[in-house]
This record gives structure tokens, sequence and C-alpha cells, in this order.
């Protein structure tokens, strides 16, 4: 019970704060922005050293040690992102339509905060950074749930920011970080008249446990089994490149390519494709056409039949399977049956073809002869993202400033009543 107080206290503490966030200016808010990238660049030392005591506690062949593990050049980045936030134009106020009625009424719909953002995150420290930016930027107050995994690296994070917030005289409750324990995650579950929206970033095991037990809106930011399929008319060139890319930039994110799809009349380039990846050890789990024509021709320690479970698996490592088809409409039903509708490619000169990919494929990224490690806020322009949304609703792909606002109806008169 004492618990329970102490949660709610703190939720009540975010939604005032939430509140007096809609007073603070723009310039001012962007200032505040630019002090964390430099107060991350200052105490870089500080955060490495809280981050290691995380590492220190997990396996390194576990998928999510790279998440976790922050470097002084990935604080760089992280600093950039929010430079890159304070950079971006406030959406806040924006006029999405205006228009005036015949008696005289003016009805405008503008973007407004959605108050209180919970964001529930395993082991990824940079989504502490990150959210915090974008939510700040977008006038929302953020309640963030991590990981026992990242809780020292999370605690340095936010007392970091927290001392910036307090030197700009703005509410500290703005940000705030849960304890790591399930009665916090529970909570925040269920925390309704507080906070107006929840998204979930990790695991799928995740994302369905918060949406299965959530009692408020949750947007869902899925796992990504990511598909390239290299049609009949790809260039080996383009597909050589593009792969070893999109597998091995940084294999534990959700953009990272898990599958690699062939039309069967290119074989014999699959051994020149699949060229670069043993450079990074990378496994392949080929299925029988695809084995044979791998075989020889790629490291026999790193080459496995594949099977069933080989496809719709996010590996999140150095993984990856290769399945052969006959057609473009197999390719098609191939990313249909096992794709997370989270980044999907195609690698292919055929405009037909290419415009059918684009008009069939139902995920939040469709690309063509490019890698899928571009889907994150940064890459298109949007600075950084809150997570890649993988639903229809409300937001789909990258979530960055647009896509935390909701909107209102402002409806301006002069003594018009109703009839």
């Amino acid at each position: 019970m004492i618990e329970m107080m102490i949660f709610r206290e703190q939720f009540e503490n975010a939604l005032i704060a939430s509140r007096h966030l809609n007073l603070i200016s723009i310039n001012k808010i962007n200032d505040v922005l630019n002090d964390i990238a430099e107060a991350a660049i200052e105490k870089t030392d500080f955060i490495l050293l809280e981050n290691q005591k995380d590492l220190d506690l997990m396996d390194s062949s576990d998928p999510k040690y790279d998440r976790l593990k922050l470097t002084k050049d990935r604080i760089a980045g992280i600093a950039n992102d929010i430079l890159n936030v304070a950079s971006l134009p406030s959406p806040l106020g924006k006029t999405l339509s205006e228009t005036t009625r015949p008696n005289g009424l003016k009805i405008s719909k503008v973007r407004v905060p959605f108050g209180v953002i919970g964001i529930i995150y395993e082991a990824r420290p940079n989504v502490t950074f990150d959210v915090f930016a974008l939510c700040l930027k977008s006038g929302n107050a953020c309640i963030l749930k991590g990981g026992s995994d990242a809780i020292n690296s999370n605690r340095a994070i936010v007392s970091i920011i927290h001392k910036v917030l307090a030197e700009a005289g703005i509410d500290v409750n703005t940000l705030t970080l849960l304890p790591a324990g399930r009665e916090a995650t529970t909570e925040l579950l269920n925390a309704q008249g507080f906070v107006d929206l929840l998204i979930p970033r990790g695991s799928q095991s995740l994302i369905d446990y918060v949406r299965q037990n959530a009692t408020i809106p949750v947007i869902e930011t899925g796992a990504g089994i990511c598909h390239t399929y290299f049609d009949e008319s790809g260039d080996s060139g383009k597909g050589r490149v593009i792969v070893n890319n999109a597998k091995t930039r940084r294999v534990s994110v959700c953009n990272a390519l898990d599958c690699l799809i062939i039309h069967d009349s290119r074989l014999s380039d699959l051994p020149y494709i699949a060229g670069l990846l043993p450079d990074s050890n990378v496994e392949i789990f080929a299925d029988s056409e695809s084995f044979k024509a791998l075989k020889g021709k790629y490291p026999s320690q790193l080459l496995k039949p594949a099977t069933e479970d080989s496809f719709g698996t996010e590996f999140l490592s150095y993984k990856m399977s290769i399945r052969t088809v006959a057609s473009f409409d197999e390719a098609l039903e191939h990313i249909t049956r096992y794709s997370s509708k989270h980044s999907e490619a195609i690698i292919s000169e055929d405009k037909h073809n290419i415009n059918l990919f684009l008009k069939m494929v139902d995920a939040s990224s469709v690309y063509v002869n490019a890698s899928t490690a571009f889907t994150d806020g940064a890459q298109f322009g949007l600075g950084a993202e809150i997570g890649i949304s993988t639903q229809k609703l409300h937001a789909r792909g990258p979530m960055a400033l647009d896509e935390l606002t909701s909107y209102k109806w402002l409806i301006e008169g002069d003594g018009q009543i109703r009839p």
C-alpha cells in the first residue's frame, strides 16, 4: 500500500509538471536541450562508469549487451541527436486546419501535447536521453520504467538531466524514473487519469505483455522481423553492400536484416551477394537451394541448413536466414506470412516490380535499393525517435515530435448560439 501511494504521488507530480510545460517558451526548451547535450558530453566518464556496472552483470553474448553498452562515440551521437531535436521546429500550436462557418464561428484544429507519456523499455540507456528530449520538445512530461539491466546507467543519465532542469527552473518531475521492479510496471500500466499514452520498447514478449495488461492507451513499437528481397532483375553490386550493411551495421537494432529472399534465377550470384558477410562471422541458415549455391563458397562453419524456425525470427545477432523463391508473388507471400510490418526492402531494377512491392508490402517502412538500417528518426530527418510504431492507429514508423502530439479544436465566436 505504501508503494502504491508513492507511485501515485510520482504520477500526480508528473501530471502537474506537464501542465507547467505549457507555459515555457520554445526558446527556453531549446536552451535546456542544448545544455543537456553539453552535460552529456561533460559527464561522459561518469555515464560510462555507471554503464560498466550494468555491463558487468550481463553476459557479453546476450543480444541485449550491445544495446546496453555505451561508448564515448555513442554518447557523442546521443548528444548530437539532442542538438538535432533542439534545432527542429516545434509542432506545438501548429494549425492543422482552419475554417470559418457561415454563422461566423472560426474553427481551428491545432497540435497540442499528449500531457504525460509513459515509456517501458529494456536494456537501452540511450532511450532515456532520446525519450526525454523528444517529450520535452513536444511539451510532454515523461515517466520512464527502464529494466533492471540498465538501472545504474539510467539513474546516472536522469541525475544529469534533473540537474540541468533544476538550474533552468523547470520542475524536475518533468522526467520521472521509476524503480526497476515489477510493482512499478503494474502501477504504470494502470495509471488511469495520470498517464495519457504508454509506449513499450523492447522484446516482443515485453510489448505483448504491455498490450495485454495496460488499461491506458498503448502504441506498439513492435519487433523488427525484416526482409530484403533480391529480385530477378536486382543489381548484384547494390545487393552485396545493401545486404551486408542491413545485417552487420548494428545487429541488435530492430531494423537489422533477418531474412534475405532471393529469386532462384539469381542463385549463381548469391556467393557474391553474401561475400562480405563472413568478415563479420555472420551465420547463415539457408534453405536447400540457397545452401547448395553457397556450399563450398561460404565458410562451412557459418553455413547451416534452415529449419522452419529460421524464418519469422528476429535474430538480433550475427545470424540471418535465406529463402529461395521462384517468383515475385512467392516473395510477397513469404513477407506477408513472416513480416512484423516494420521494415521491408526490394533490390530490383524492374520498375513494375518495384511499384508493385511499394503498393503491396504492408510495413511501416518500405525500401527500394537501400538498406533497412535507415529506419530511425535521425536518418529520416526527424532528429531522433521515441520508437518505431508497427501499428496503424495514430502513428506508424518512426515516432518523433509530430507523433508525440495530439490535437484539439479551438472555436472562436462573437456571441453565436445554436438555434
